[in-house]
């Protein structure tokens, strides 16, 4: 009997809390006791945390249409199940288990690194807020901490389509599972017909 093995469990959103809250909690700290000593906001992290947001999306879009895609108006269904498809319909390319898998290992990466970003932005943002009106300093780093936290929320979003995206659907009711690989009983046995038997 073999092992079962190990699969990767769905993010916990309260993970993703507690990893926001912590961040915006040091960000606060920092930003209203070392403001003059941190560094100047920038748009180039915003930037890089979108693209990688779009790429997500984009990613999750197409595993979701190759994995849980059905099949047309006729009643035909097609998912595929791990690279083999179920049904008759359908003709996308099967997704390679171990690039859904490392697509979810990406998937939860990425919604723990942006909700971390989340909650740093959310924690500048109130400070910067109530400061703009008396520092030239935070009113310039405010439009890039709001697209930080804009940004970061869509990671989030991308991360978990993608992370649904990879988790494999059950197969159609009625629909017949894709066959087995079957020893070949007659090889097994001797079969006269390949060489193997007794020369009866």
């Amino acid at each position: 009997m073999s092992e079962r093995q190990p699969a990767l469990r769905p993010t916990e959103p309260a993970t993703l809390v507690v990893a926001g809250l912590a961040a915006a909690g040091v960000a606060w700290l920092l930003i209203s006791n070392l403001y003059q000593d941190l560094p100047a906001m920038t748009w180039s992290p915003v930037v890089v945390i979108a693209g990688i947001a779009a790429l997500e999306a984009a990613a999750a879009r197409n595993l979701w249409l190759r994995i849980h895609r059905r099949g047309d108006r006729s009643g035909e269904q097609s998912p595929v199940r791990a690279g083999r498809g179920w049904g008759a319909g359908g003709a996308r390319e099967p997704v390679e288990p171990i690039a859904v898998a490392r697509f979810a290992v990406l998937a939860k990466a990425s919604s723990l690194a942006g909700a971390i970003f989340t909650g740093w932005y959310a924690g500048l943002l109130p400070w910067l807020i109530f400061e703009a009106g008396r520092l030239p300093d935070a009113s310039a780093d405010l439009p890039p901490s709001t697209g930080g936290l804009v940004a970061s929320a869509a990671l989030i979003a991308a991360a978990l389509w993608l992370e649904r995206a990879c988790r494999v659907p059950e197969p159609p009711e009625g629909a017949d599972p894709p066959p087995e690989q079957e020893p070949r009983a007659g090889r097994e046995r001797g079969d006269p017909r390949d060489g193997s038997g007794d020369g009866q």
